[in-house]
């Protein structure tokens, strides 16, 4: 399977559990639990084989900044978080951060 299948996965599985997490509340609510280590778990095995083709770096600057963007946006619809200007500018600057990666540079592994 293609590495950024792979990495499509751990980014969405990345975004479950910790959309899970918050509401987990100490870990007294055990779906919340069960899909927070079950995403993490998903997610770190997806980045395990992701690396094996591309690299760590590069692997970790997108899923984090697809995960800070999404999870920005799950919790926007599912807990009622708004986010203000500067956090909108700075999402977009991860957006940008993680194309300039993917589309110029030689590290990314295509």
């Amino acid at each position: 399977m293609n590495a950024y299948i792979y990495l499509a996965i751990a980014v969405t599985a990345e975004v479950i559990g910790t959309t899970a997490l918050k509401a987990v509340e100490g870990f007294s609510k055990p779906i919340p639990l069960a899909l927070t280590v079950l995403g993490y778990g998903v997610a770190f095995w997806m980045l395990s084989l992701v690396m094996k083709s591309i690299p760590v770096g590069v692997t970790y600057a997108i899923w984090s900044g697809l995960g800070i963007v999404l999870i920005s946006i799950a919790s926007l619809f599912i807990y009622g978080q708004k986010l203000d200007l500067p956090a909108l500018l700075g999402i977009g600057l991860i957006i940008s951060g993680v194309l300039v990666i993917q589309l110029f540079s030689g590290a990314s592994g295509h």
